[in-house]
This record gives C-alpha cells, structure tokens and sequence, in this order.
C-alpha cells in the first residue's frame, strides 16, 4: 500500500519544508510497527524546487486474517487478499500513527506554514473504487486523475477491473489533506478492518470538522465511516452540526446601543440591502437567465422576491448552514406558494467546495458573499464557482470599504459585519475580477448600488461577469 505526497517550492518555502510539516525528515527513512504490519516512510525526491514523501505500508494479511472474528469469504482468504495494496482502513490507521502532529494541525519547526494551502498532489496507488472516488473527493476541490489498474498485467482478463490509481491534484494544507485522507480511505474501500464505536464518533468530528459538516455527500460518508450504527450516526450528526458557521447578531465594528444586526441597522436607513435585491434581479432579468442560482442565500430574500417573477423556471438557493436554510425554507412558504415551490430548491453546501449540483445554470448570484470566504480559501472558491459550476453569468455583490468612512456609527478601521474577512476598495474589486476574466473565461462590468459619494462611489460595489464562448479548458490551455 502506497500514498506519495508531494508539492514544489516557492520564494518563502523550500519544497524540503514539507518535512517539516509532515514531521519526517528526507534526511533518512522512518520506520514504525503497526498491529498489521510496518510502515516506512522516506522521500523518493527532495529538493528546494519539488519533494515528495511516501508512506509505504507492508502488511502482515495472514496475521491480520487470522487474528480477525469477522466471516471469511472463501477457504484461503488468508492467502489471497488486496489488503497489502489497496487503500483502506488500514491506510487511516497508518496515516494517525504515523503523522499524527501533522494530521492534528501542528508543526514546530513551520507553525506558519500549518494553516496555509500549497499545491499539492497526492497519489494513491490503488484504490477500490465503486464510483466514490468522484463522488467524495470532488467536492473538496481536487482535481482527479484516475486510472484502472488490471488484476494481473499478464492476464489482461481476469475478471472485472475493480482497482483504480488515483492522483488528486489541488490547493490544500498538509492538515486538510491528511484529514480527508484519513476519513475518506475507508469510506471509499466502503469497510473498516476494526471495531466502531464511540471513539470513533469523536475523531469523525475531529477530523471531518468543517470540510464534513458542509460535504454534498455527508451523511453517506458518515453512514458508511460508522457502518450505519443509528446511535453513532445520530452522534456524529450532532456534533458535525455543532460546527456550522455561525450567523453573528451584531458587527464589532459598530456602536448601536439598540441591539439591532450592526451591518443591517448601518444600511437600513438607505434601504441598500432592498436596492441590491432589486439591481440583481433586473440584471439576472434583463440577461434573459431562466436557470438561477443564489449562493449563499441566506434567509432567501433574494429566493423570494425571484419567485415572484415567472420569468425563472428554476432556482435554487444553497448556504453552508442548515439554520439559515430553514428560515429560507419557512419564509418561502409563508403564503400560498404552490406554483412557486416546483421551482425552488435548497441546497446545503459550501462555496469551497466542487459540487457537481450546480453546474449548468444561466446564473449564479452572489449577494454579500465573497467578503465571508477566508483570503487563504479564495483560490478554490473561484475555481468551485467559475471553473466547475461554470454558469453563463456570475453576479457579485460586495461592500466599497472606502465608503465606510460616511457610516458615522462605525468604528474607523472596523469593517460593517464582524463575519467579513475583508471588504475591498474599488481598486481591489476590481483587480480581483481581471484575475477571474483572465483565467476563466469571463469578461466582466462594474456597476455601484446605493447613493454615490463623487470620491468614495457608491457603498456597493457589482460585478457582472459574462461567460465567453470558449471554455474554461480554452482558457487554461492558453
């Protein structure tokens, strides 16, 4: 059983810095016993420009059979297995054992580096695969390359070829990686090797944290993880849902003795919240998008007001959290909505995230949601959106923070919600969006909503982009 990790180096980062965060050094080869066997890792390459670390796995399958109460499948079972090759469960074990500081998000030597995404490769060299592969490993925004691999390359037609090679290509902490890894191997080998119980609840939770609580297919892998033990599901349900992205009552930044929602009580008297609701659904309206997605939806006002227009035969609203889903949900059917709901949907999940769900819709709608995303998950965000989703048109809303400075009740330097992980100048929005024209596709236009200031424009700023006729794969291959 072979995983290889590899990644290349940068100004700030030496590619041999990987041995650092790994705790493993290129310098020599690691070995450690396993109750199935031993694990060695050492590094096949290490330089400044490129390492790679790989953990090999030799595994004793006749100790491993023999020591088992679970049923045998035929007589020589004990002889004749995959267990040495192919990823699994004990590949979960090794992974714990083995890079258990990195996999727990810590590193001496590179504290630093531990919460910052490199490129990253990772390399499976078999994995049986049912169609999981795809279906999990996708949404985390790896790009995947896969492989049969024949039983015997001497008898190309012994049987039905269950084995894949896999290479998972992409932007991602060691940390994440390894967490991934660590829950999604036995999922997709669809079996654990040892006993499930409540330990393993909680290093589900642990491990699986946000990445999980957002995952399209979370309650498949969750079933699967805890073999469909309902008390171990329903706990793991709970604790995931616990991690959710909380909705903040009130911005930091803001002085309102009242109580009111900080960003909601400095917009309200210009009603801007109602204007950007309005200027997207002219501009969705106008394009001539039937399909619409609203991402980030939120409480669904954005969902509401486009289902009154007939114009749209389909939308669909999706969020990260479960809680604002449902108030979307209660405020949609608060009046008599037959015709309205079979062209409603909601979806929970997370904009970080490839998600085969949203692809092929007219449009997307953004309102007030890219100041949320953390600067370091940017890059796979706008792959999530404009290279996978790929809709025909994407519409952005963001805050202009240099209009704060009118907004006497905030405090200078604070930004209008304290969720926001940044709020861009005019300027900046602006550079951001050529770096999506450029890379995926799209040509893009300005517009402000709200009252505008002749220095400080206006307090929203709107960026329409417009999918060109060639495709994202033109576009990168350039």
């Amino acid at each position: 059983m072979l995983l290889k990790i590899s990644t290349t180096g940068s100004p700030d980062m030496p590619a041999t810095d990987l041995g650092f965060l790994l705790h493993k050094s290129p310098d020599r080869l690691h070995s450690f016993d396993l109750p199935f066997g031993k694990a060695h890792v050492f590094y096949p390459e290490a330089t400044a420009e490129r390492a790679t670390a790989a953990l090999y796995l030799q595994v004793d399958a006749v100790g491993l059979v023999r020591h088992s109460k679970g049923p045998r499948h035929f007589q020589v079972d004990e002889y004749v297995n995959d267990r040495p090759f192919v990823a699994s469960s004990l590949l979960a074990v090794a992974i714990s054992k083995v890079f258990g500081t990195a996999l727990n998000g810590r590193s001496k030597m590179r504290p630093d580096l531990v919460d910052v995404p490199l490129p990253l490769t990772a390399e499976l060299s078999a994995v049986r695969d049912a169609g999981n592969v795809e279906r999990f490993l996708a949404p985390l925004g790896w790009e995947i390359e896969a492989q049969d691999v024949p039983l015997d390359q001497r008898f190309p037609d012994w049987g039905q070829r269950v084995y894949r090679s896999v290479t998972l290509r992409g932007q991602a902490t060691v940390t994440d990686l390894l967490r991934q890894l660590y829950v999604l191997a036995p999922v997709i080998d669809a079996g654990k090797h040892y006993w499930v119980g409540d330990e393993e609840v909680e290093k589900l939770v642990r491990h699986g944290g946000t990445w999980l609580a957002t995952h399209p297919e979370r309650d498949r892998i969750v079933g699967s993880y805890l073999r469909y033990q309902g008390k171990l599901v329903a706990a793991a349900m709970t604790g995931l849902a616990a991690l959710e992205p909380a909705t903040p009552p009130q911005a930091a930044g803001v002085r309102d003795e009242r109580g009111s929602s900080g960003e909601d009580s400095l917009e309200e008297p210009m009603k801007l919240n109602e204007q950007r609701l309005k200027a997207v659904h002219e501009v969705l309206r106008k394009a001539g998008a039937r399909r619409i997605l609203d991402l980030g939806c939120g409480s669904g006002k954005l969902l509401a007001r486009l289902a009154e227009d007939e114009t749209f035969q389909e939308i669909v609203g999706m969020d990260v959290a479960a809680r604002e889903l449902r108030k979307a949900k209660r405020s949609l059917a608060s009046s008599d909505r037959r015709s309205i709901d079979r062209r409603i949907r909601l979806l929970q999940g997370s904009l970080t995230y490839r998600d085969q769900r949203l692809a092929g819709f007219d449009a997307a709608a953004l309102i007030e949601v890219v100041e949320h995303v953390e600067p370091t998950r940017l890059a796979v965000f706008e792959q999530a959106v404009f290279r996978h989703a790929q809709p025909g048109m994407v519409v952005v809303t963001t805050p202009n923070i240099e209009y704060n400075a009118l907004f006497e009740r905030l405090v200078r330097g604070r930004y209008r919600h304290e969720d926001h992980r940044f709020e861009w100048t005019r300027a900046e929005f602006a550079s951001w969006a050529e770096t999506i024209t450029e890379t995926y596709g799209y040509r893009v236009e300005f517009e402000g909503i709200g009252p505008v200031h002749s220095e400080l424009g206006a307090p929203t700023q709107m960026a329409i982009f417009t999918r060109e006729t060639s495709s994202v794969e033109d576009v990168a291959n350039k």
